[in-house]
């Protein structure tokens, strides 16, 4: 359960957040997540040695309305449905306010958000063999999810976020679904992996998605007014050739998406 074999996945996102110290003990202590450094009014967190999440405090950030373009969800991939069942232990005892589980036939989600808005998903992938149909064509719904059945996959106690933990995809708002289409396929060049009435998703290498853009609360939004809080860069990890290809077509390793939001590229490392 892993997309690093993908030749584009996701490095880390960068949220701006009013409330630096709630945040930070939030995601520390709802996921797990280990303080790896900080500068400043900037902390980052991850699993093992890997950064997942950068905190950039600034009390005084705009909040981001609802119906903006930015953020849907984070999207932490847990290394195994064994991590996810106890981390769903762990919410039911910690009492935390779950948004929504689903059945995905790909994945099974757990939705939740932080103190300040930001949407997050929690969830672990079934396994590859089963996400096409026999014309190869990728089977991803939204059915109800067994809960007790996933809470009895657990085989200890929640621990944090244990190594391999990542963020599998970054689910945006957009203004306009074919706009973003344009971008994520054309630009980036992430294949359409499947499509919903009013969003798309977006895969590399075959993985069920690591961008989805939806216009359900965002339809027709415009450009990102920044600074604001909310999402604030997303940060692709990229293997040597694609890293290449999608510098010339995006202009560069810095650019942002048509809604305003700035996208980096980091190389693999070899």
């Amino acid at each position: 359960m892993s997309t690093a074999a993908a030749p584009v996945e996701i490095g880390h996102v960068a949220l701006t957040v009013r409330d630096l110290p709630a945040m930070r003990n939030f995601y520390q202590t709802t996921l797990g997540l280990t303080p790896l450094s900080a500068d400043g009014e900037v902390v980052r967190l991850g699993a093992g040695d890997r950064v997942l999440l950068e905190l950039r405090g600034d009390p005084a950030a705009r909040p981001a309305g609802r119906r903006e373009a930015g953020l849907f969800h984070t999207a932490f991939l847990m290394p195994s449905r064994a991590a996810l069942g106890a981390w769903l232990i762990h919410a039911a005892n910690s009492k935390l306010p779950l948004q929504g589980a689903s059945d995905h036939l790909v994945s099974e989600a757990i939705y939740l958000a932080d103190p300040e808005g930001n949407g997050i998903e929690v969830y672990a992938d079934r396994p590859r063999l089963g996400w096409f149909d026999a014309g190869g064509r990728l089977k991803m719904g939204t059915e109800a999810l067994d809960l007790n059945d996933l809470a009895n996959a657990a085989t200890g106690p929640w621990q944090g976020a244990p190594e391999g933990a990542v963020v599998g995809h970054v689910h945006l708002q957009a203004g306009d679904v074919t706009e973003a289409t344009t971008f994520w396929r054309d630009v980036i060049g992430l294949p359409v992996m499947a499509q919903y009435p009013g969003a798309a998703f977006f895969g590399s290498g075959g993985y069920h998605h690591h961008i989805g853009a939806n216009v359900w609360n965002s339809r027709g939004a415009g450009p990102r007014a920044l600074p604001s809080t909310g999402l604030s860069e997303l940060v692709l990890l990229t293997d040597a050739a694609e890293h290449q290809a999608i510098a010339a077509r995006a202009g560069g390793d810095s650019f942002a998406d048509p809604w305003g939001t700035p996208v980096t590229l980091q190389q693999k490392a070899a």
